[in-house]
This record gives structure tokens, sequence and C-alpha cells, in this order.
């Protein structure tokens, strides 16, 4: 009890379960019913997340797709309401709008969808276990950025997180990419010469116009490049194995690669290793060479 006179300051209260779930969704796409109760509300009962989702069914704002093969797994997205009515909303400010709001688009996108959101709740769940900084929207899909010539990189998701020791913090940012083996191994290794491209990009000045921002075009979002981690899954271990040593050898032979690895840490992980064992479990293979480590400590 405070005395008299005096007042205790503010707690933020967080924002409604609704409104986390239709933030949710606009930030991930889409997930399902399990996925977005590991995100906003893991202490709790499933029907917490369930019920105000069929009501904000009922209002026309998500609707659901059901999962092949699933035993009626629901998988959520915004209707076209649902996305405009999040547009505004501070937290998703800057997204690129990249809805899936239509039974059709849902189904196409489905599969990669919600393996993206498979990896983010294994490094969601490792942030709380261990004390870290890293929420529902500390993970943004779907990042792209120009390389020049009229061509852009997309990577699955950019992650923001701050490992926290004590009274110090550090700030890691990471480009994820999550390969289901849907692709050739050729194809999944020359992402890496793409981020090789990024790296270096500097716009060329139009006439006498100077860049506004002198160096590379990364700089104007990142102080300091962010790592890239690619995830695997969808395949055996051996092949899976494999694609990470397809990685590897992109990394030493290609010359650009080779600089990028130089400065930026790249590795590759299964992504049923990572749940298995923790994202911060030594699970990474650095593609520059070295023994497996914690993604924390490339």
């Amino acid at each position: 009890m405070t005395a008299t006179g005096t007042s205790e300051p503010d707690t933020p209260k967080p924002d409604p379960l609704p409104h986390q779930l239709l933030c949710a969704l606009a930030q991930h796409r889409m997930a399902t019913t399990r996925q977005l109760h590991d995100l906003l509300r893991p202490n709790v009962a499933r029907q917490t997340v369930s019920t105000p989702l069929n009501k904000l069914r009922h209002k026309g704002l998500v609707d659901y797709t059901v999962l092949p093969q699933s035993s009626l797994t629901r998988a959520w997205y915004l209707t076209s309401e649902g996305a405009r009515l999040t547009r505004d909303i501070p937290a998703l400010r800057g997204r690129p709008p990249y809805p899936i709001n239509s039974a059709t688009a849902a189904s196409l996108k489905t599969p990669h969808t919600l393996t993206v959101v498979r990896a983010h709740l294994a490094f969601a769940a490792d942030a709380r276990r261990l004390g870290h900084e890293h929420g529902p929207f500390d993970w943004t899909p779907e990042v792209s950025h120009p390389l020049g010539e009229g061509e852009r990189i997309m990577a699955d998701a950019l992650m923001h997180y701050n490992v926290i020791d004590g009274e110090h913090r550090r700030k890691l940012r990471a480009f994820i990419e999550v390969d289901r083996t849907t692709m050739s191994s050729e194809r999944l290794a020359i992402k890496l010469i793409d981020y090789a491209r990024l790296y270096h990009y500097e716009p060329q000045p139009v006439g006498r116009r100077k860049p506004t921002l002198p160096g590379p075009n990364w700089l104007r979002w990142y102080p300091l490049f962010p790592r890239v981690l690619f995830i695997l899954t969808g395949a055996s271990p051996t092949r899976m194995r494999n694609r990470i040593s397809d990685l590897q050898a992109m990394t030493t032979q290609h010359p650009h690669v080779a600089a990028l690895a130089r400065d930026v840490p790249l590795a590759a992980a299964i992504l049923e290793d990572i749940e298995e064992h923790s994202p911060t479990a030594p699970v990474w293979v650095p593609l520059a060479g070295g023994e497996p480590c914690s993604w924390t400590d490339l």
C-alpha cells in the first residue's frame, strides 16, 4: 500500500490479446492456432487464444485454411479488412505489404510461411528461457533490399535479438534463410552471392548529385551487416548435411562470398536440431570453417 498523497509509477499495460493476434498475423502473414499460442501466450491454455481468434473471424478480420493431413489444424491469416485495419499500427509501421488474405493465396504459401514461423518460435522460446530480449515483433519476414540494376534480395526474415548478460546487452541482427529442400543445392548456395552483392553494393549518384549516405547501401538500415543464418529442414540428415557442405564450398570458392565471410558471420543449422537442443546450442556450422557453435558465438 502506498502512502496518502503518493502514487506508484504507471506501468504500461500490454495490448489486449485480440490486438496482439491481429498484429502477429500482419507480421508473420500466417500462423496456426498453436503457433500463435506459443508466440503470444505460451503459459496459458490454448483456448485462451482460439476463442478470440474465432471472434475475430466472426467480425470478418481473420480467416483460416485447414492444413491437409493435419487433423483439422487451422492456419490463420488476415482478411482484406483485417489487413487494412492493421496497416497503420505503430508496431507494424514500415512493414512491406505482402498480406495473405485469401484461401487460395494461403494454400500456396502455407508450407514455407509456417516453417519460417516455426523457426522463429525456436528463437523466441530460447530467449524466454535465457532472459534475452526477443519478442513476437523482433522477427520481420520477407525483408527486401536492392542489389542494383533493378534486382533485389529478399531474406525470409530479419531477426533482432538482444543477448542479456548481467548488466551487459549485446545487440545482434541476422538475416534468416529457411530452406525446405524444395530448390536445388546450387540455387540455395547462390543466395550467398546475393548477400555478398548486398554487402558491397553502393548506389551510383545520378548526374552530379552526391549520395545521401556515402558507403554501402546497407548502412541506411544497419550499423553492422546482419549475420546470415541458413536453417534447413524437409530432407534426410545426410541430404541436409550435403547442402551445408555446398554452402561451405561456395563460401570458400567464390571470391566475393569469401570476402563477405571475413567480415560477416555465416552459418547453417538443421531446424530439428535447433528445436531439440535450442538455437544457442552448438548446432550451427560456420560456413567459413570451424567447429559447430551457438549462433550468438559466431
